[in-house]
């Protein structure tokens, strides 16, 4: 009796702490000492991550730019090591590679011009063509920043008619999408309603209200930087098919102008580019936008290993990198031409490819699948991920989280001084962004996971929606978030060699790079053997939903 007394109070006992430590209980199946996923972890080893690395960053692979010679190499050695350990593709028509069609606008020289008044303007030098083929020949009006937000009262075109004009634009900052940044004080939550009707960016609200062209004055973040721009515009543009907006067939033409031409519009008008109101211009303006086109192909790398539960298996842990980087400058001013990416994904890359193989090495399975996806066209505005989510090569809404490794290889040591490493993390530490963001059970598990494993400094401070640097918004879980599902995303923080040559693998942090790694797959293993998929139980903040 006193025996079974015993078992009773201490099965209460055990109950009971499970329900006072939740979280503690939670994360006990995959860092279980000798559990198949530990033992599965620790195939994750420096060695092997430098070895890919080196092939991944070499100068051979030209820097990976979306697309290139690079971009596809690495796409295929990703896809040879899936199949020899046996992965499923999960791409298109039975491989493992999603391809995506490409439009290149080759700028047609001899039919590019702008002209204002009597002065012409050097292309190259003193404008750059954004979009549209057409041309015009017309007045001149300015309109501020642009934008239309109806339940603000703000309209940036009311008071003057724009209806065959050419609409010349300045605001503070630049965005790719949209031209000009939101207007002061306007908060993504305020862009609600329907595109065109109750608000519209630059490019629509002119082009709804009859102009025939935009002229867009540089801000000083790109005016300082003229040369990288010189660099990206002066080769045409180039985007996914199927992601361009309904309306891009309807793009005006666009012209990015220097402070040069900026001067020569506004020289003796009652107005300038900070004016707070709309004028018309006593100026005119010819210009050319014409491009030619050509379609080239890239791909995203999808493989999906299978889970071992006849029911859960239907359902997908998300693991993801971006494989691509920024390629070549052959007009850089150092010997080295190649930006070859190391950190930059190239540990994202290859941290996906390790778990891989120790998923292939295991002698169990998780109990729901494991979805692997090599992102292209990071660098270019997450077309990859985009891509991913609009058309999906799986059932997207049995994907029960994604996990986004980007930038995870190098470590600021105690005695670095330079300014530009210091947001770069510690030997022992990572950024963790956006785990607790959609689902406080995925930020439970992430935590715990960590906490009884590798016990890794987990820093969230850019999980704060007001983050200047928008890291939330700058990587491929971004378009898995705005989907609906939740995510994490790790990263080492910026450092002296971001997006610059000296991204090499040489400078790599293997150790720290093996341990968020390890961890990395434990909380994969983990959410794959949970008994519900981690609920959504909260919504981005505003702030998160636009970028």
């Amino acid at each position: 009796m006193r025996k079974n007394l015993f078992k009773q109070n201490l099965l209460i006992l055990v109950l009971a702490f499970s329900v006072v430590f939740p979280s503690f209980a939670s994360a006990q199946t995959a860092t279980k000492a000798k559990s198949p996923a530990m033992n599965a972890a620790e195939n994750i080893k420096a060695d092997q991550l430098k070895d890919y690395l080196y092939f991944v960053a070499s100068d051979e692979m030209e820097g990976r730019d979306t697309p290139s010679r690079g971009l596809d190499t690495t796409a295929k050695f990703i896809g040879t090591m899936l199949a020899r350990w046996g992965f499923k593709p999960a791409g298109d028509n039975g491989t493992f590679f999603q391809k995506i069609a490409l439009t290149r606008d080759l700028i047609d020289v001899d039919n590019i011009k702008l002209e204002v008044g009597d002065q012409k303007f050097v292309f190259g030098e003193d404008f750059f063509r954004l979009g549209g083929n057409a041309t015009a020949n017309a007045p001149l009006v300015f309109a501020k920043d642009g934008w239309f937000i109806k339940s603000k009262g703000i309209d940036a075109l009311n008071g003057v008619d724009v209806k065959g004009k050419v609409v010349v634009i300045y605001g503070t900052g630049f965005n790719r999408n949209t031209l000009t940044p939101f207007p002061k004080g306007i908060m993504p939550a305020d862009i609600a309603g329907e595109k065109g009707v109750d608000w519209a960016d630059p490019m629509t609200n002119a082009r709804q209200k009859g102009a025939v062209g935009i002229i867009l004055v540089s801000p000083p973040e790109l005016q300082q930087n003229w040369d990288q721009v010189k660099r990206f515009l002066s080769r045409g543009g180039l985007y996914p098919e199927k992601l361009r907006d309904e309306s891009a067939g309807k793009v005006l033409p666009t012209l990015l102008v220097s402070n040069k031409v900026g001067e020569t519009i506004f020289a003796g008008e009652s107005g300038n580019n900070n004016s707070t109101t709309a004028f018309d211009i006593k100026k005119t303006v010819n210009l050319s936008a014409i491009s030619k086109s050509e379609t080239v192909m890239t791909q995203n790398v999808v493989a999906l290993w299978e889970g071992s539960d006849p029911l859960l298996k239907s359902e997908m842990v998300a693991i993801g990198a971006h494989y691509d980087h920024v390629g070549m400058n052959p007009n850089a001013k150092s010997d080295d031409k190649i930006w070859n990416g190391a950190d930059d994904d190239g540990s994202g890359t290859v941290s996906v490819l390790s778990i891989a193989e120790a998923l292939a090495k295991s002698s169990v399975r998780p109990k729901r699948s494991i979805l692997l996806v090599w992102h292209c066209g990071e660098e270019k505005g997450l077309w990859g991920s985009e891509y991913f989510n609009k058309f999906p090569t799986v059932p997207i809404d049995k994907v029960i989280t994604q996990l986004n490794i980007d930038m995870i290889g190098r470590s600021r040591k105690s005695d670095d001084t330079n300014p530009k490493n210091k947001d770069l993390t510690g030997e022992s530490e990572v950024y963790v962004i956006g785990s607790e963001m959609m689902s406080s059970k995925l930020g439970e598990v992430t935590k715990s996971v960590n906490n009884s494993f590798m016990k890794l400094n987990y820093d969230y401070r850019y999980d704060d929606p007001k983050d200047t640097n928008r890291f939330f918004f700058r990587s491929d879980h971004f378009n898995y978030a705005v989907n609906g599902i939740p995510i994490v995303f790790w990263f080492d923080g910026v450092h002296e060699d971001y997006h610059q040559p000296g991204d090499e693998p040489q400078k790599i942090d293997y150790t720290k790079m093996q341990n968020i790694a390890r961890t990395i797959f434990l909380t994969m293993w983990e959410l794959a053997d949970l008994k519900e998929r981690p609920k959504v139980d909260k919504q981005l903040p505003p702030e998160l939903t636009r970028r």
